[in-house]
C-alpha cells in the first residue's frame, strides 16, 4: 500500500560547505501521506487488539491526521469519527467530504467546547470506541514516528529538522537520535509555551539537549500564510519541484534557509529535512494561488 520514501538533494540550499536533503514521505501514499501513517499504525493495531471497530479523533476543518485516519481506518475495517474544531458551516471543507467518502461520521463542536477533549471523549465514549488525541498525540504515535528512521541508515547527518504540529513526530525522532545528532524543531505554533515540553516529556533527560525549538518561523501564527510565504513556496517549486504547504512545511523550508544563511552550521554540517506530508491546509486557497 505505502512506498517506499526517497531522499532528495535540495540543491538550491547546499551553500557554505552544508549539504541539505530531505525525506520525502509527502510521498509514501496521497491520503495516508507523510508522518500520519507512521503516527496512526500503532494506534490502529492496538484499536483492534482491543477489539475496538470504531476509532474516533479530532482535527480542524483541514485536517491531514483526520483524512488519513479516515482512509486507514476503512483500509482495516474499522469506522471512524472526527470531531471537527469549528461549526459547521454552508460549504464543507474538501479534506472533510474526503473523510466523509471515506466513511467517517463528523460532529463539530464549538471551539469552547473542543478544548475539553476529556469532556468529549466522556461524553461520546461507547462500545467498540477507540479514542486517539489530536495529530495521533500520545505514546504509540511517538514510538510510530520514531520508526521513520528505520526507513534509511540516517547515521551520517549531523541534524535532523522537522515540522512541530503536536510535537509527536518530534518525540519520536529525538527518541532515537544518534548521540552525535541534534534535532531542530520548527514550531508552526505562536507562543505555545508547553510546546517543547511536549516534545521532552516522551524522551530520556540525556536526550533534551539534543533538541532545539526554534519558535520565529511560523509568520503570524499556526495556518497563517501571508503573501510573502506563499511567494517563497511558489518559488521554491520552481527551484526544487518541492511541493510544500501553508501550516507546516513551507515555514520549515524557509527557516532551514534563513539559518543557513545565518551560519548557524558549522560547514561540513549535513541535514535531513523531514516532509512531514499533508497538502490539505493548502485546500484552504483559492484555486491557481500555487503552481502544485
Amino acid at each position: 500500500m505505502l512506498q517506499k520514501p526517497r531522499i532528495q538533494l535540495l540543491k538550491s540550499f547546499t551553500k557554505n560547505h552544508i549539504c541539505t536533503e530531505i525525506l520525502r514521505l509527502d510521498e509514501i501514499h496521497p491520503v495516508i501521506s507523510g508522518n500520519k501513517w507512521y503516527k496512526l499504525k500503532y494506534f490502529i493495531a492496538d484499536a483492534i487488539q482491543q477489539g475496538a471497530t470504531e476509532i474516533a479523533s479530532f482535527g480542524g476543518a483541514y485536517s491531514n491526521h483526520l483524512v488519513a485516519l479516515a482512509l486507514a481506518c476503512k483500509l482495516a475495517g474499522l469506522c471512524s469519527t472526527g470531531f471537527i474544531r469549528g461549526e459547521a458551516g454552508p460549504n464543507t471543507s474538501p479534506t472533510l467530504e474526503a473523510a466523509l467518502e471515506y466513511g467517517m461520521k463528523l460532529f463539530f463542536l464549538t471551539r469552547e467546547q473542543y478544548q475539553d477533549k476529556e469532556e468529549i471523549k466522556n461524553q461520546y465514549q461507547a462500545t467498540g470506541r477507540y479514542f486517539i488525541d489530536e495529530g495521533g498525540y500520545g505514546t504509540l504515535g511517538v514510538q510510530g514516528a520514531a520508526s521513520i528512521l528505520d526507513e534509511f541508515d540516517l547515521s551520517s547527518y549531523t541534524h535532523l529538522v522537522c515540522s512541530v504540529g503536536s510535537g509527536t513526530m518530534a518525540a519520536g525522532l529525538l527518541s532515537r537520535l544518534a548521540p552525535h545528532q541534534q534535532l531542530i524543531g520548527i514550531s508552526s505554533q505562536k507562543n505555545n509555551a508547553s510546546l517543547k515540553n511536549a516534545v521532552l516529556q516522551f524522551c530520556a533527560p540525556e536526550k533534551h539537549g539534543q533538541f532545539i525549538l526554534e519558535e520565529d518561523f511560523h509568520f503570524g501564527g499556526f495556518a497563517k500564510h501571508p503573501p510573502d510565504l506563499l511567494e517563497y513556496m511558489r518559488a521554491l517549486w520552481e527551484r526544487e519541484s518541492l511541493p510544500t504547504d501553508i501550516v507546516y512545511t513551507s515555514k520549515l523550508c524557509f527557516a532551514v534557509e534563513q539559518m543557513i544563511t545565518a551560519n548557524r552550521f558549522d560547514a561540513g554540517s549535513k541535514m535531513l529535512l523531514i516532509h512531514s506530508g499533508g497538502l490539505q491546509g493548502n485546500l484552504s486557497l483559492k484555486k491557481g494561488i500555487l503552481p502544485f
